[in-house]
């Protein structure tokens, strides 16, 4: 199949959250403006740039059962294509990146185009903008995008499709954003409304309550006091002035009483929630101290970024080589050390003086040049069987 005519990678236009739960409201709360609440866009932005950052390789299965990591990327298209660039105009990191924080996170689903060759080798991935899934009598899926005469069909062997979360009929999914909507559209109305108390001066509004001698005289003395207000707010006054026998009556909440300081710390966590990530992730340190941030790190590592690395790693291997071939896609996971360089070093020591990685197999990891005599294993030999123990300690005496 021939690459698509025309690409766009522009996000689909917002769709109302309420609108589409039916909820009876005059606010309405897009995407967009979900991704204006500082949590969202610090949980999304964190999330694609972990996937984006750690490097993707190509490795072969050997007889043995062992993978062999794929380093000739003349001879491999693909190898090259999933490292460096995946098309023309686009990185291999941009694309992933792209992918979670345009798509995965905030939509729920990112789909990609496969162009291959003549040898059906994966050779260009180009992003389809909001294609539609279908289910054919076959059973198999069907993506389309466009109408009329600019639509296209793709076959599911030639799509990568990557969904936050699927629904029961396996064909349709579910989007974070909206699927929480009532969790993030307090959010988004608690930071509006602290913007237009701060815009106003940290004043909320009032009622002006006085002896009026009818409507008109009402309304004038609401006016003069609302400019006075203005006008102390502008030069930054503390005195407002208030015709005599006539007082100011606060209308709503306190914004103390609200607690509007705890419930902004609170959407933190319900965003932390949406998108399981430490709440320190985020920036919010309320709780956090040196070991349990460490411990939320290592939990990160260990049960939430290992789903979603799985899931890209299982769909690029199904997509660009089949079911039954050799080749597999995996992320080289020891990318998350790479901004901890005693770790890293005290690991790669630990492993050449054990027998586990040859010395040139270490310094491949850190991108330095193999040197001579460092394809061979290295063990300490200070350590013996146990059983050798009595007969070492006889032949020294």
């Amino acid at each position: 199949m021939n690459k698509p005519e025309t690409r766009s990678y522009t996000q689909n236009t917002p769709q109302t959250i309420f609108e589409i739960f039916g909820l009876q409201t005059s606010a309405t709360v897009s995407i967009e403006e979900a991704l204006g609440v500082p949590a969202v866009w610090s949980a999304v932005n964190f999330i694609s740039g972990v996937m984006a950052s750690l490097p993707l390789c190509v490795y072969e299965k050997t007889s043995n059962g062992q993978k062999r990591k794929i380093r000739d990327t003349a001879a491999n298209p693909t190898v090259s294509m999933l490292f460096d660039a995946v098309n023309d105009d686009l990185t291999s990191f941009q694309w992933r990146y792209d992918m979670y924080s345009t798509g995965v996170l905030t939509e729920g689903r990112a789909v990609t185009y496969v162009e291959r060759d003549s040898a059906g080798r994966a050779i260009n991935l180009f992003p389809l903008e909001s294609a539609a899934v279908k289910r054919l009598d076959n059973g198999r899926k069907e993506y389309q995008t466009g109408t009329g005469v600019n639509s296209r069909k793709y076959d599911q062997a030639d799509v990568i499709d990557v969904t936050y979360c699927i629904k029961p009929d396996l064909v349709t999914h579910r989007s974070p954003l909206r699927q929480c909507a009532v969790a993030v559209g307090k959010a988004v109305h608690g930071a509006e409304f602290g913007s237009k108390l701060f815009n106003n001066g940290g004043m909320p509004p009032y009622a002006l309550e006085g002896p009026f001698q009818g409507p008109e005289s009402a309304s004038r003395a609401s006016a003069n006091v609302e400019q006075a207000t203005q006008e102390v707010v502008t030069r930054g006054g503390l005195v407002l002035p208030i015709p005599t026998g006539h007082k100011l009556i606060p209308l709503g909440s306190d914004p103390e009483k609200m607690q509007m300081v705890e419930s902004q710390r609170f959407a933190v966590e319900e965003i932390a929630r949406i998108y399981m990530v430490p709440p320190t992730f985020l920036q919010d340190l309320t709780h956090g101290t040196h070991s349990n941030t460490e411990q939320q790190a290592l939990q990160f590592v260990k049960f939430y970024a290992q789903r979603w690395i799985e899931q890209f790693e299982a769909e690029l291997t199904l997509k660009l080589f089949g079911r039954r071939s050799r080749r597999l896609v995996a992320f080289d996971v020891n990318g998350f050390l790479r901004g901890d360089y005693t770790t890293r070093m005290e690991g790669n020591a630990r492993a050449i003086q054990t027998g586990q990685l040859t010395p040139n197999e270490a310094r491949q990891m850190e991108n330095r040049e193999p040197k001579d005599g460092g394809d061979d294993l290295y063990i300490q030999g200070a350590t013996i069987p146990l059983t050798q123990a009595e007969a070492l300690t006889n032949d020294e005496s």
